[in-house]
């Protein structure tokens, strides 16, 4: 027999420790209790009719009932069998820009802090794929390997931030060129997408060199742009007392826009890559993105795990318990005249 919640194994110590004294209590108050209120000759007189063999006896069907239900509680299971599991999925590298452009908030909180809880609910929707992080200003980063334990991914993600990367700039191509050789396995040519999460700036990465390269070892590009083509936005600074200024370039102030022509051509230069837009007042759903895109393209086998699985029996015993309770419900404390 195998116990899917042995834990619970812990509340039988209730038994002997309260359940049995405080009932062992409760007799002797009453007996105390009827000592103070009749005289010993009064008291066999009135308890002419109670039987104390079936006051215990209900008493031992409550604790039976107890233990009973304690045991269910453990997920008692047997008749083990060996099941082989298969997860199918594809390969998804998440490049997330951190450069300082990314603090902006034309897109509310910022298009940093919309892009992480883009990337967080997107974790709720995948479907077995093995998903990393890379994240890139003046140079790139791996913060997270290929993996399906997508609550370390949560975890790397909360750290993540505009100090992620220790230069500043913007270089998509490096970022490109860091998950094709360095995230990537080269067994298979196919199964492959980057989700590139970005305001398109770019500091002369050679970022659609970088993405035909990507493209023969069959990489796929979707690129996600992120801000407005058009006015831009300032970016913010927090100063050292906590005052708010705008970041400055030769005394003028910088204002951000999207690079949506650099991000088409990169993602053309795949076979099959997308570039979508995200603009001020819209928002970024990186589930339906994935729905639309990755759930439905081909998949591979990505792992096979042989896993124990047991008959669930704890309703024999959570069906005992009742019968025990239910029979000293109506088990009756006086005697057979």
């Amino acid at each position: 027999m195998n116990l899917g919640n042995d834990k619970a194994l812990w509340l039988l110590f209730t038994v002997p420790a309260i359940l049995i004294p405080a009932y062992f209590w409760c007799f002797w108050r009453k007996a105390k209790a009827l000592k103070v209120l009749a005289s010993i000759d009064m008291l066999k007189k009135i308890n002419v009719s109670v039987s104390l063999k079936k006051q215990v006896f209900k008493a031992f069907l409550l604790v039976a009932a107890f233990t009973s239900i304690v045991l269910a509680l453990t997920e008692p299971r047997w008749n083990p069998q060996t099941q082989k599991i298969k997860r199918r999925g594809r390969d998804v590298c998440i490049l997330l820009d951190t450069s300082h452009s990314m603090l902006a908030e034309d897109i509310k909180p910022s298009r940093l802090e919309r892009s992480k809880i883009a990337i967080r609910d997107l974790m709720e929707t995948l479907q077995g794929d093995r998903i990393a992080i890379v994240t890139f200003a003046g140079n790139s980063t791996v913060k997270c390997p290929l993996t399906q334990d997508y609550a370390f991914v949560r975890m790397v993600l909360a750290d993540i931030s505009t100090e992620s990367t220790s230069r500043g700039g913007t270089m998509i191509g490096d970022a490109i060129r860091k998950a094709t050789e360095d995230v990537f396995d080269r067994q298979s040519r196919e199964y492959k997408d980057i989700i590139m999460i970005t305001d398109g700036e770019d500091h002369d990465s050679f970022p659609i060199q970088a993405a035909e390269k990507a493209a023969i070892e069959g990489i796929r590009i979707i690129a996600i742009g992120l801000g407005d083509e058009q006015q831009g936005s300032r970016i913010p600074i927090t100063g050292p007392n906590g005052e708010k200024t705008f970041m400055k370039y030769k005394g003028q102030e910088v204002w951000s826009k999207l690079d949506a022509d650099t991000l088409r051509k990169v993602v053309y230069a795949t076979n099959g890559g997308k570039f979508l837009s995200v603009e001020p007042g819209t928002t970024l759903d990186l589930g339906q993105i994935y729905e639309g895109l990755i759930a439905s393209a081909d998949k591979r086998e990505l792992e096979s795990t042989t896993m124990m699985t047991y008959d669930e029996k704890f309703q024999i015993f959570l069906a005992l318990g009742l019968v025990l309770i239910v029979w000293e419900y109506l088990t009756s404390e006086r005697k057979r005249v």
